[in-house]
This record gives structure tokens, sequence and C-alpha cells, in this order.
């Protein structure tokens, strides 16, 4: 048993020791952080091309190209700054940001409260697997049952058509593809936040439920102020990751619905540096643009988690 130090603390094992005893667990690491390194960390450098004219044709590797390409300085930066097509797509994945904070938030907060609240083992494994289910499926298959429902040639469409009224084409109507690219977010993904929620659910002591009702607590103050707060600590922590992801709202399901409803409803900064930047091999400027984008994710990232700690919650990190 280890003793404590005059501060009322174990002393800490030293590094050495430590590396010894957790050895195998180290080793098991390895082929995921080699992973990590090569398809998130090396191509980092890449990052370079965005204070160059990149031309990959002047060598006939592209990463001796590199070397051999202009330095233009910020000019690529000013290029994408004074793009009024980049602010246009600024605008848009905000907008796609703050309805999906709004509107997709919350769901899988309420479905996890309500799968919770089932009592029967059975059917909360059934309802559980019904509402993860979408989360496998592409985005290709998402959008091809929206459009078999909500587009022009759908059932709703045909059914209104059938009874002497007009149809109505969803899928191609700029004015609610903000809401129907939600809609979509909301049942591929909802069923993998009910997992996490449920998951800090499960953690919850049942002790504090059972003093709740012995104090007269109905159902809904049990809820207020012993399930809540359980998942306070799990919302914070996912709230500071959706916002740090704020400038990346789905390049695939954009993408493939951009061309239905047009650049101005549909262009966000992923579709923006795919169009502008890799479709005409203007490489500089897609760089420069995705770095832009990087460096402003990673200020959401810090100032989210500063005001996850200010709420007295650990958020991505510790102080």
């Amino acid at each position: 048993m280890k003793t404590r130090d005059t501060t009322g603390r174990r002393p800490r094992t030293p590094l050495g020791r430590r590396l010894r005893r957790d050895r195998t667990l180290l080793l098991m690491t390895v082929p995921a952080l080699a992973l990590v390194l090569l398809f998130h960390y090396v191509p980092v450098l890449g990052n370079v091309i965005a204070f160059q004219e990149y031309d990959p044709y002047l060598s006939a590797n592209g990463a001796a190209a590199v070397l051999e390409s202009p330095w233009v300085g910020l000019a690529q930066f000013e290029r994408v700054l004074s793009d009024p097509a980049f602010w246009d797509a600024v605008e848009n994945t905000l907008v796609f940001f703050v309805l999906q904070l709004l509107l997709f938030f919350p769901v899988p907060i309420a479905l996890a409260l309500l799968v919770h609240s089932v009592l029967r083992p059975r059917v909360r494994a059934f309802v559980q697997a019904v509402l993860y289910l979408p989360h496998f499926f592409s985005w290709v298959i998402v959008i091809t049952v929206f459009q078999q429902i909500f587009g022009g040639a759908g059932i709703i469409a045909q059914t209104l058509r059938e009874h002497g009224h007009e149809g109505f084409d969803l899928m191609t109507d700029p004015g609610v593809f903000k809401f129907l690219v939600t809609a979509e977010g909301i049942w591929k993904d909802a069923g993998w936040g009910v997992i996490v929620f449920l998951a800090a659910l499960a953690a919850v002591d049942q002790s504090l439920y059972e003093a709740a009702a012995m104090d007269g607590a109905d159902r809904w103050r049990r809820m207020w102020h012993v399930t809540l707060p359980a998942l306070r600590p799990v919302v914070a922590l996912l709230l500071v990751l959706r916002v740090g992801d704020a400038l990346t709202v789905g390049f695939e399901q954009l993408l493939l619905q951009r061309d239905a409803v047009g650049p101005a409803a549909a262009e966000v900064l992923d579709t923006f540096v795919w169009w502008t930047g890799l479709r005409s091999q203007d490489f500089s400027y897609a760089a420069a643009a995705g770095l832009i984008k990087g460096i402003v994710g990673l200020a959401l990232v810090l100032s989210a988690n500063k005001a996850a700690h200010l709420m007295g919650e650990q958020g991505v990190y510790r102080k």
C-alpha cells in the first residue's frame, strides 16, 4: 500500500515504471497511433502549398513539385478573403450549423430520456436498434429515402395528385433545403447520440432516484433534479466538439444535393473548396481556404472549451 506525503496525496509512480507496467496496453495502441499519424498529421505538412503557387506538373512527383513551386506569401489568403463566393459559403455554413445546433442537438437527449423511461429491457433494446440503424446507412441511401418520400415523384406528392391536389418537390426547393438537410441529419445520426446519452444515464446512481422519490419528487422532478444534471458533463463535452466542428456540416450530404437546389442554397466551405479549388486544380487556393477553416475551427474549440470550464465542466481537456 502506497504511503501519502505531507499534503495527503499519494506519490506519483515514476514514468519508467509506468511505461514498463503498461507496455502491453501501449503496444496495443501503436497501430491506431500510426494510422492517426499517417492520415491526420502527415497531411498537415501539405498546407505549405497555401503559401505557394503550387503546380503539380513542375515535376513527375507531386511532393517534389512543392520544392519547385514559387512562394507567394499570403497572396492566396488575400484571394480567398476577397472572394464573395467564399463569404457566401461561410454564411451558408453558419446557417446550417445554427439550425443543426438548435434542432438536431436536443433530439438525442429527448430520445435518450424517452428510451430510458421504458422499463422492459426487450422493448428498450428494440427501440435502440431501430433508432441506431440509420447511422449505418450511407448518405446516398439517406437522400434516396428522402427523395422517395418528399421528392416530386415521391409518395406524398403522388398521393396528393391522386386526390386532386397539387404535388410538391421539397428536394429541389432552395427555401426549405436547410431544414431538409437538418431533418436528414436527425434521422441518420440521432441514434448515435442516443447511445452516448444512454451510457451516461446508466452510470447514474439509482439511490439518487430512490432518495428523490422518498422526498416526494414525481417523475418530472426526478428527471429535472437527477437525470439532467447527470447528463450535463456529456452535454458539455459533445457541445464543445459540435462547436469545434461548426464549419464542417456534411460534405458528402451537401455535395450530393448541390445540383438539385443550386450553389446559392447548398454551397458550404467544404463544397466551396472542392468546386473552386480541386475541380479547377487551383490547389494553393483550396489549401488556403482549408487552412482558414482549420484555424477558425481550432479557435472555436478553444473558446467552447473555455466556456465549459467557466460552467464548471471539464470539456475536452482539464484546465
